[in-house]
Parts: C-alpha cells; structure tokens; sequence
C-alpha cells in the first residue's frame, strides 16, 4: 500500500474533487447521503456537495424531508462519492450539524431563481397525487415572488457533517485496489493503509 498522498484528508478530498469536475461528466459533486430510521434501517439517496472545507461536507435541504427527519433523530451519518471516470471512490463518516441561518440564507441566493421558487413549492418527501398539484404550486409561488427577492424558507436549510473517518479509495488491476483510512484522534487525523 502506498503511503497517504497528503497528511490532511480534507485537501486530498479537494484535490479529487477538482480532477473529477475536470473528468466526470455529470454532477461530480454528487454524493450518496446514507442515514438511518429511529428503527435503526438504512436509509440512502443522492445528494449535492455544496462545501467541503476543514469544517466538514456541506449539503442543503427541505428540513421536512425523510433524510432531515432522520438526522434529527440520529445526527450519525456516512457520505459516499464515485468518480466512475477516475475510478476512485471517497467515504465520509460522521456527524451533521445544521448550518447557521446566516450560512444557509448566503448559499440560497446564490441559487438559480427557479431554485428557490421550487423550494418554496416543495413539500418534499410528502405524497403527491401527480405533476399538475406540482406545477399548479410552483405557478402559485412564482406570482408570489414575481418582483424582488426571494426569502429563503424557514422549512429549508444545510448540513454540515463533521467528519471522524475518511476512506480513499482507488481502482487497481487484478482488484489490488488502495485503500487509505483516515481517522481523527483529538482533533488531529491519523491514516493507515487498508487491504482492498
């Protein structure tokens, strides 16, 4: 196994991402959000990176989501990205924490327009008895906020999930793949390699 790339797992992350915004052809900032049911069964979907930074993984959504709920519950949860062009692989595990209302108005007017209007619309994870109920509710918020700007909604806001392990994973032939493991320990992280 290789020796680790660089000590901070969070600049090889940013470094990964930015070969697979070069090389993937299709939303490299993709990431499967995996949590859990109070009754402890898995739960996973797709999610967008919005941040990756010392602080952690950023992502934004309708706190009345199934994946919001659950995070409520147990903040416990894992992050997995796949760069089928580079074959490589990063696993995140740990904590989310909301982000500061501040943080989350910022990134919400960055947002294209029909973003937000579609946040507002959203009643994400409910039932819908079909497109139309959808379209007739996107048309009702996009009167409403015909002139000037659009206010985040209270429903809606991000995560940050604070990392404790970080997994590196690259494709190798004859499945002799490397595998990297970084863990925190006292705030400082410490890597060893791991058999494919």
């Amino acid at each position: 196994m290789n020796k680790p790339e660089k000590a901070d797992p969070i600049a090889l992350f940013q470094e990964w991402l930015e070969k697979a915004v070069r090389s993937e052809p299709v939303n490299p900032h993709a990431m499967a959000l995996a949590t859990a049911t109070p009754d402890a069964a898995p739960s996973v979907r797709m999610v967008l990176l919005k941040d990756a930074d010392p602080s952690g993984f950023v992502f934004y959504t309708n706190l009345g989501s199934q994946k919001a709920e659950e995070l409520a519950t147990n903040p416990a949860c894992s992050l997995c990205f796949y760069w089928k062009s580079l074959a490589r692989q990063v696993r995140v595990e740990g904590l989310a924490q909301p982000v500061e209302g501040a943080e989350a108005d910022t990134y919400f007017d960055t947002r294209p327009r029909e973003a937000r209007i579609g946040a507002w619309a959203s009643k994400q994870s409910q039932p819908l008895t079909g497109a139309l109920e959808l379209e007739k509710a996107v048309a009702k918020q996009a009167v409403r906020f015909a002139v000037g700007k659009i206010p985040r909604p209270d429903f809606w806001s991000g995560y940050r999930v604070v990392p404790n392990r970080i997994e590196f994973w690259r494709e190798r032939p004859f499945r002799l793949h490397e595998r990297i493991v970084y863990t925190q320990d006292s705030g400082t992280w410490k890597s060893e390699g791991m058999y494919p």
